[in-house]
């Protein structure tokens, strides 16, 4: 028996333009569920309680809760934290040992807006709509056009136009530093070559039912069936029926006063959403700047003490290690502020001692930087790979099955290799893949069973082929393919 509790942040009950203009407004929304096996209940809550006891007196209203960690104190992450904060997070941080499952859902707010408003347009082999929705979130973002993003609710029959409008200031603009802005002028032409004309709603609710469907996937993956879910009461119980209605079962409201579960996934939830919030505003591009250039973290991120070092190698260990799976963290296509989160953990995790930060300590936001870009660069790329992706589940210790039930070794140099004899052979082909290392892979269908095999690296090309048709809604398979060598040569042709 499993005991989960629910908590979020950043929330926004109603998503209009009063909402995003706002002073307080940030674009995340945040749920976190920690949970753990229940005859590890007694133990959990003494330890927490004993926390709440030591820091009684910054309870309010009988609660010590996560905005006793207000947002200015995270203006350069931890290392603007005091020796008071740095001590408590700590011991706040120090309960949650390797006996915890962390669940965390991010979702941008914007990019649902923009998802609605853009309902209809579906992928195909000539336009990617998860790249163009993708790149004007993150333009909207960015730059916060406040026109544009006026229009979304106050004049909605203006809306493309001023996107329109938008874009092409922004190309202009963007001439001015061509090298470091090429790829985004090249993403801001191709969408405005799709931009068509739109219905968009006058207001959107938040559909809360995203928040669980991750959850009920993590369940799943960690084979848990029996288990209770308790969620943090609210007025109208809009969060309670949605996770009823995903098929989270046992679940329950309880007044986060009741239970230290609940305060648990809020202070979690509250200094994950204000660390991102941060970083967000740390990086955030000013859309009047006369010139067009990289903006870095401010150095004072990388002044640490060990022990504040240390918060970001226990916040590490936190959200990429302790039970992790696939599932453990659920987020929407644009995330970028989680990305950069994640990456600056796991930068800050890569060093033995802040002695050690301090050694080339004014080339950090430059080193950062790169690292946080690769890790963005990373996600959208995956963005385009949209072919079924399923956690690898081990079946051994030396192959997991793929989703036509085909044994993938972990260790390519085991696949077998698909024999292909000088002249022509036929196979019919379920599906064509790339392991981790770029080695190209066919499925074949087979009466005992389906099977994977290695194809020769001269096809590694036309494989990206046939994955990149399938990105964009053009999947070929399963097909009847004849590969042929011919002095040495392999070729290939689909039936």
């Amino acid at each position: 028996m499993y005991n989960f509790y629910y908590d979020e942040s950043e929330h926004s009950r109603v998503i209009n333009l009063s909402t995003i203009t706002g002073e307080t407004y940030y674009d995340n929304f945040l749920t976190t569920i920690v949970g753990w096996d229940s005859d590890k209940e007694a133990e959990i809550k003494q330890k927490y309680l004993a926390f709440e006891e030591k820091y009684a007196e910054r309870k309010k209203k009988g609660e010590l809760k996560s905005d006793t960690f207000k947002g200015n104190q995270f203006t350069y992450g931890f290392a603007s934290f005091n020796k008071p904060n740095v001590e408590m997070l700590n011991d706040l941080l120090s309960i949650i040992d390797d006996d915890f499952f962390i669940y965390l859902f991010v979702a941008s707010k914007i990019e649902y807006v923009i998802i609605q408003l853009f309902k209809n347009y579906e992928n195909s082999l000539f336009v990617d709509m998860d790249y163009v929705r993708y790149s004007i979130v993150k333009a909207i973002l960015t730059y916060r056009p406040i026109e544009v993003i006026n229009n979304i609710y106050a004049e909605p029959e203006r809306f493309v136009s001023s996107l329109i409008d938008f874009f092409n200031k922004r190309i202009e603009h963007n001439k001015k530093n061509i090298t470091l802005k090429g790829a985004e002028n090249n993403a801001f032409e191709i969408i405005l070559l799709v931009l068509q004309e739109v219905e968009p709603p006058i207001s959107i609710n938040w559909d809360y039912h995203m928040s669980f469907m991750g959850f009920a996937l993590l369940l799943k993956s960690k084979g848990i069936d029996d288990y209770s879910l308790t969620i943090d009461k609210e007025g109208n119980s809009k969060t309670f029926n949605a996770a009823i209605e995903v098929g989270i079962a046992n679940c329950t409201e309880v007044d986060s006063k009741e239970h230290f579960g609940l305060r648990i996934a809020d202070m979690l939830a509250g200094i994950v959403g204000k660390m991102m919030k941060s970083l967000y505003h740390s990086l955030k591009n000013e859309s009047n700047n006369a010139t067009v250039s990289k903006t870095l973290l401010d150095k004072a991120w990388f002044k640490l003490s060990e022990e504040q070092l240390c918060l970001y190698k226990k916040l590490y260990h936190i959200l990429l290690e302790i039970n992790n799976d696939w599932y453990k963290i659920y987020a929407g296509n644009y995330s970028d502020d989680l990305i950069s989160l994640l990456a600056l953990l796991d930068y800050m995790n890569h060093f033995k001692s802040a002695d050690e930060i301090q050694k080339d300590f004014n080339m950090h936001p430059e080193y950062c930087n790169a690292f946080m870009c690769s890790r963005l660069e990373e996600h959208f790329n995956r963005i385009h790979n949209k072919l079924p992706v399923e956690p690898v589940v081990p079946e051994t210790d030396e192959y997991f099955r793929n989703n036509k039930g085909a044994k993938v070794y972990f260790d390519i140099n085991k696949q077998p290799e698909l024999m292909i004899n000088e002249g022509q052979n036929k196979y019919l082909v379920l599906s064509i893949g790339i392991d981790k290392g770029g080695s190209p892979l066919a499925t074949i269908a087979s009466e005992s069973e389906n099977k994977c095999f290695r194809l020769p690296e001269q096809l590694s090309e036309w494989a990206m082929t046939v994955i990149g048709m399938a990105n964009m809604g053009q999947n070929l398979f399963p097909s009847e393919v004849v590969f042929s060598r011919i002095k040495g040569r392999y070729y290939v042709d689909i039936l």
